[in-house]
């Protein structure tokens, strides 16, 4: 099966379902005003995986180095338990009110657990109410972030041209691996302006200080955002009783797809927030190493999604699927062993860069897959519900559960079993979803 729309009641991976929606020139506009909500949230997430050691130390102190960190990473995956409670109520608003409108609410939600964060006295200054502050604003941002993905996936596959859905929907990634480079060159250059205590002490938050500078030009763009002309030729648009009855009728469907998004937001938080982490602390590699393979995954995953997105496009998101999750079902642990077997920068590169090459190529089919197999009429509420729910149980929780899995095994390549376990729930996902064995209600 080479084709999605081998699958009885499925919109094909490439045939147009209407004529197009915006000249080329203006649908590239679209895709930069739409996604930079997107840049934003992935930058601000990166930097608190980065600078995770420090933000234990500000926030977090104890006597306990790995107590410490594990405080500040359960405070990091805290934030996607609150994605599926964004996704029903945010997305039922993006369902019934619009896109555009709902798109500007999310974001103003995440500038607020933005500043937050960046803006909170240490703790020693102001004691417990530090963490309490630095929780509410991982809360809102993971609010908002459960919708967030989902509003904005939406968007570009309802205004795509005919026949490139994938590869206008694969932006939505790209721009967080454009997030990720510019945080990675920052944090080189705050380690190469700024002494070690100085960074412990104060600098580590000069790009948390950018990012909430940022946030108006990046309002300012958004709200000049035109509808979809998918969503404005709807007759109906239901209520939030009727999005929830739809989403408990297509509990499968929706579990499906969380299976299908586990192996994308596993890979996705291991090679990118876990990286600067696991080079530093595990590997004791230096942070200007860790920081510059980041920053090449970054580029990696840039290159590589509108590639593949494209690629699906033309042969159908299946085959992509099945490959690329067979490929980190059976390549993630081996290639980790041979990386701590002797840790090198070279090794550490190379490894994460083919998992960077498995996790974009198997995402740029899953994104817009999962746009696809949702009923229109609660596409953002589904999407976004199978995502956050991914991300809320199994890829959020990455850093944390790579952190604990190594500590308890003392197997520094632990983090390997839990891609490959993600992997084998996505290959699972892709057989029930592609075969009909679950279909929307």
């Amino acid at each position: 099966m080479s084709s999605y729309s081998a699958v009885p009641g499925r919109v094909p991976a490439s045939a147009p379902s209407t004529p197009p929606r915006l000249p080329r020139r203006a649908a590239l506009g679209a895709v930069l005003r739409v996604t930079s909500g997107n840049f934003l949230e992935m930058f601000d997430f990166f930097l608190y995986g980065f600078y995770a050691t420090y933000i234990a130390q500000t926030f977090f102190p104890s006597d306990s180095e790995y107590i410490s960190l594990m405080l500040t990473f359960v405070t990091f995956g805290a934030g996607f338990l609150m994605r599926p409670l964004g996704a029903i109520i945010l997305g039922a608003y993006i369902d019934r009110i619009g896109r555009r409108r709902g798109l500007v609410l999310t974001l103003a939600i995440m500038a607020a657990g933005t500043v937050l964060i960046a803006f909170t006295p240490s703790h020693a200054a102001i004691g417990v109410a530090a963490p309490v502050l630095v929780l509410i604003g991982r809360l809102l941002q993971g609010f908002s972030a459960g919708v967030e993905l989902g509003g904005v996936s939406v968007y570009l596959s309802e205004m795509a041209t005919p026949g490139r859905k994938g590869f206008y929907v694969s932006w939505q990634s790209a721009s967080q691996q454009a997030a990720i480079m510019v945080a990675a060159a920052l944090g080189y250059g705050i380690g190469q302006w700024f002494s070690a205590a100085q960074i412990s002490d104060w600098a580590w938050r000069i790009p948390f200080f950018i990012g909430s500078l940022i946030l108006p030009f990046v309002f300012h763009i958004r709200r000049s955002l035109a509808e979809t002309e998918a969503f404005l030729a709807r007759k109906h648009h239901p209520s939030l009783r009727e999005i929830v009855s739809s989403m408990g009728r297509n509990w499968a469907l929706v579990g499906a797809g969380m299976m299908l998004v586990i192996m994308t937001t596993v890979s996705f938080y291991l090679i990118t927030v876990y990286t600067p982490t696991f080079g530093k602390s595990v590997l004791h590699l230096s942070a200007t190493s860790a920081l510059l393979v980041t920053f090449c995954v970054g580029l990696s995953n840039f290159i590589w999604l509108p590639v593949m997105g494209a690629v699906s496009d033309r042969i159908g998101r299946w085959p992509l699927l099945v490959t690329f999750s067979l490929l980190a079902l059976f390549t993630a642990y081996p290639s980790l062993s041979w990386l701590v077997h002797a840790p090198t920068f070279e090794r550490m590169l190379a490894v994460e860069l083919w998992l960077s090459f498995l996790y974009a190529s198997y995402n740029a089919a899953t994104i817009v897959a999962l746009t696809e197999i949702m009923p229109p009429e609660v596409r953002t509420t589904g999407f976004s519900l199978a995502y956050s729910l991914a991300t809320a149980l199994f890829g959020g929780f990455t850093p944390l559960v790579s952190t604990w899995l190594i500590e308890t095994t003392g197997d520094k390549a632990a983090p390997g079993i839990w891609l490959s376990g993600a992997a084998a729930c996505g290959l699972a996902a892709t057989v029930l979803l592609y075969r009909g064995l679950v279909k929307a209600r």
